[in-house]
């Protein structure tokens, strides 16, 4: 394979990994609501805005163009924001009615 074919599949592994973490960062906005939850623990208020400020900051782990570091913050942020809340949340028990 010469110079230009790698170039395209790069270009095309950095966008497609660009689109994922916008994705990301936009279902982690969506989960912010989670934040206003009163059981939900502060380190996992923390974790969703450290991932949002990591996102967003010029300094990265990985340089911009590979955004790994950014996706597996994010991914983190919204699983633990997940939990929090599936555990502070009553569970209904079969064929109660609400």
């Amino acid at each position: 394979m010469d110079g230009k074919v790698w170039l395209t599949v790069l270009t095309v592994v950095a966008v497609g990994l660009a689109i994922a973490a916008a994705v990301l960062l936009v279902r982690v906005f969506k989960a912010r609501r989670l934040l206003l939850d009163a059981g939900i623990p502060l380190r996992d208020k923390a974790l969703f805005w450290v991932a949002v400020i990591y996102t967003v900051s010029p300094v990265d782990l990985i340089p911009d163009p590979v955004y790994l570091d950014d996706i597996g913050l994010l991914l983190l942020a919204l699983r633990s924001l997940q939990a929090a809340a599936g555990a502070v949340r009553p569970t209904k028990e079969p064929g109660a009615t609400a």
